[in-house]
């Protein structure tokens, strides 16, 4: 399910250079923070995170700004920015993860094919944002392939400094 090469070597980096990570989800449903709490000594590194499927919870815990995430149904690069910003002030983490997106087409939001957005933060500033799409048709597919796409490219951004 998921790839536990990838959390081991988050694990290593993060506890050797002393630096934790928070994350906030929404289309991935706590499969982001089931991953890294797989790892053996998770508590070392990984703080915790918050799954917030809606605007109301996302505006209350993650303070994003509500107006925006109306009209974008909290799917922007936006969004994911605020998110990933505040859970690492929630959470006292260095690193944050944030995404937001679709595991299924929504045609009547014009969503025609999954995707989601993502950003990554370091003490508070932010490192990385993309969009990520996904060919699967089965919903948990999606979700745990946005999963492991960026906990894959999470590692490499540690990886290189």
């Amino acid at each position: 399910m998921f790839n536990d090469k990838i959390i081991n070597d988050i694990k290593e980096r993060l506890c050797n250079s002393n630096q934790t990570i928070a994350v906030a989800e929404s289309v991935t449903a706590g499969y982001l923070q089931a991953a890294l709490a797989s790892a053996e000594r998770a508590s070392f590194f990984f703080q915790g995170g918050i799954t917030a499927y809606n605007l109301g919870q996302k505006a209350r815990h993650l303070n994003i700004e509500p107006i925006h995430a109306e009209r974008c149904n909290c799917v922007s690069e936006q969004v994911v920015t605020q998110m990933a910003l505040q859970i690492t002030k929630s959470f006292s983490s260095d690193w944050g993860i944030a995404i937001s997106g679709y595991a299924a087409p929504v045609p009547e939001c014009s969503v025609h094919e999954p995707f989601a957005f993502y950003a990554i933060t370091f003490q508070d500033k932010l490192v990385q944002i993309k969009k990520i799409s996904s060919q699967e048709s089965d919903a948990i597919k999606v979700q745990l392939f946005y999963v492991n796409k960026i906990l894959d490219n999470f590692n490499q951004l540690i990886q290189s400094g």
